[in-house]
């Protein structure tokens, strides 16, 4: 492709949303060009609106670019309409900032947020211009790395990254690109081996050439194993000890148009401790201090005209001190009608009392996850609510003047019956007599959200046999048809298809890299978009590779299987995973270690780190409400 970068008037005017693509935004970086020894290109793999709400990339972004010589520049993924538009006129895909095609940065680095983006990866390099086998890379062409929740498991896509940075990217992507300077400086001496070779050492840094997968006569997955005598047999995360030391960008960019997350987001603590992949992979639970918040807060206000204030994290209704945050945060900004969100509510009375606070500037629905109908299943998934729980909590929603709230639930879980699907409707109902009992009304209205479950590495259900299509459709139209029955019961679903791609790719093997290629030269691309996923495509592409997609999703894997991630670790010890699959059966819970013993899970001890909790310190100074 020759390396023709202007995006031409008629060419964005014939576009949807061409603000996408122009760059420019208030806040943006660019660096003059003599002083700049290395360029990284943040790769999101997904449109401009998704990758512009990645708070991953705005602190990457921040951070990088406080280095002398090195500039992180974005990119997105165009559109269907643009690229169209891209391939007739042989347009290459540029960065934002500078318009430096892909081909011209020294190294690239993609997120891996979700399986179903992967196949925009291989159409982004494509579009760059940038070879998409490693092994078709020359010393001209720039690095390609992965980083992400889904490099725990990143073997599907070996075929196409040179590296992969494993765990939380603040510190070792600054080491990643200092190394890469140094050996630019030197003249690049023995080209990329020589590279690789010296990034490899580098704590946290996988090299998937430098490793050979083997696998049993039957099929399943037997070993990787080293190729060199100096790398680790297994990869351990990165992970930040201190959150509050970490430089937190305080001066975003500002797009022009509308995001999916169009506010402010601040993250108020690393980690969680639910069954769910990412509280296993984000472990330990570390808190950033109340006033640190306070002041990145009032900072990300001034710098960018924002009036809402998200707070985020994998569980925010968990931290410890978002009683008095939350009431300092609005005594703060309320003048300025700037107002405090959660993404989400723990389910309890105390969360209503707090979601009522923050009414008070501007007004929103509530939400609440109880994952599951029955108690039974609830019990499995180790959510540690009861129906009691919920209906506290919505009690006093409804006597705070609330008419309506959203519930999510999950089908497909381990274990689940017919019985445990039809409790989703009964829940949902008894919300709805709540709601009668305390005001005297009809007329509630209750969205059910029921998404599929999708088995995931290093989770208590790693070893779980996904529920095939045909089982999750009946379950879906099961409870369809009960919730039919009710007034004000609207039921969401997703199409199961989706769900069987993702679950081949969660838990693929290297082999799998084949049918992802197959699947991209066949036309696909955003797979993670309804109307653009073709589950036929997907079919065939997995057959045209040779493979079975049953026997990576609806297979259950026997105790002592190996698993082709393993290598990879996020501290979290296998026998602790194959305790709580086996809890799980029994329906026996395991508690927050947060809040009392080491449950065992090995990552503190694995990892050398700790849990980081503000409640008693605070509690002590009569700042947290117990």
């Amino acid at each position: 492709m020759n390396l023709k970068k202007d995006l031409t008037i008629d060419i964005l005017s014939s576009v949807q949303k061409p603000a996408r693509y122009t760059g420019g935004e208030f806040a943006s970086i660019v660096k003059p060009a003599e002083e700049v020894e290395a360029t990284i290109a943040l790769a999101f793999p997904d449109v401009y609106e998704v990758g512009m709400s990645y708070l991953g990339f705005k602190i990457l972004y921040h951070l990088l670019n406080k280095e002398e010589g090195i500039a992180a520049e974005r990119v997105y993924a165009p559109w269907i309409d643009l690229e169209a538009k891209m391939r007739e006129r042989e347009i290459v895909l540029c960065t934002l900032e500078t318009k430096k095609a892909l081909n011209e940065c020294d190294v690239i680095g993609f997120t891996l947020q979700y399986e179903l983006s992967y196949t925009n990866i291989l159409n982004m390099l494509d579009l760059g211009g940038v070879p998409l086998l490693a092994k078709d890379r020359t010393d001209a062409d720039p690095f390609v790395i992965v980083g992400g929740p889904c490099v725990y498991n990143p073997e599907p896509l070996t075929d196409f990254f040179d590296f992969a940075v494993i765990g939380e990217g603040e510190e070792i992507l600054i080491e990643v690109m200092r190394c890469y300077k140094e050996w630019k400086r030197e003249g690049k001496p023995g080209g990329r081996q020589e590279f690789l070779q010296r990034v490899v050492k580098i704590k946290g840094i996988y090299v998937p050439s430098f490793y050979e997968a083997e696998y049993n006569e039957d099929g399943t997955f037997k070993a990787i194993k080293p190729l060199r005598e100096d790398i680790p047999a297994v990869i351990q995360k990165r992970v930040i000890e201190d959150m509050n030391s970490v430089d937190f960008p305080t001066s975003p960019i500002v797009p022009f148009g509308e995001i999916v997350h169009d506010r402010i987001m601040l993250e108020v603590f690393r980690g969680c401790c639910r069954f769910c992949h990412a509280g296993m992979v984000y472990r330990p639970v570390r808190e950033r201090k109340p006033e640190v918040l306070m002041d990145l807060s009032r900072k990300l206000v001034d710098n960018t005209g924002y009036n809402e204030i998200s707070l985020v994290s994998l569980s925010s209704a968990d931290y410890s001190c978002l009683a008095p945050l939350v009431h300092k945060m609005i005594g703060e900004f309320k003048d300025e009608r700037v107002s405090v969100s959660l993404p989400s509510l723990r389910i309890d009375s105390f969360c209503v009392a707090i979601a009522k606070e923050v009414q008070a500037v501007r007004k929103s629905g509530l939400t609440f996850a109880p994952e599951a109908g029955s108690q039974k299943m609830r019990d499995v998934i180790n959510k540690g609510v009861t129906e009691e729980d919920l209906m506290n909590a919505v009690g006093a929603a409804f006597e705070s003047g609330w008419n309506s709230v959203k519930l999510y639930f999950m089908i497909g879980l381990p274990y689940e019956t017919d019985e445990d699907v039809l409790a989703i409707a009964d829940l949902a109902r008894k919300v709805q007599y709540k709601y009668f009992q305390i005001t005297g009304k009809r007329g509630c209205k209750v969205t059910v959200s029921a998404s599929s479950f999708v088995p995931k590495p290093y989770t208590a259900f790693q070893w779980f046999a996904q529920n095939d299509l045909e089982e999750i459709r009946r379950k879906q139209f099961l409870l369809k048809d009960e919730i039919k029955k009710y007034k004000n019961i609207t039921l969401n679903y997703h199409d199961a298809k989706t769900g069987t791609i993702e679950a081949v790719f969660a838990r693929g093997d290297r082999r799998v890299g084949k049918a992802l290629l197959l699947a991209w030269q066949k036309g696909a691309r955003f797979d993670g978009w309804s109307d653009c996923f073709s589950y036929e495509r997907w079919l065939e592409a997995i057959s045209d590779a040779g493979l079975d997609k049953d026997f990576y999703a609806a297979r259950e894997r026997g105790e002592n299987e190996a698993f082709p991630w393993e290598h990879i670790s996020p501290g979290v010890s296998r026998r602790f995973l194959w305790n709580e699959w086996r809890k799980a059966y029994a329906q026996q819970l395991t508690h927050d270690c947060r809040r009392a013993s080491c449950t065992g899970c090995g990552v503190c001890q694995a990892l050398g780190v700790k849990i980081v909790d503000y409640k008693e310190e605070y509690q002590n100074n009569g700042e947290v409400q117990a």
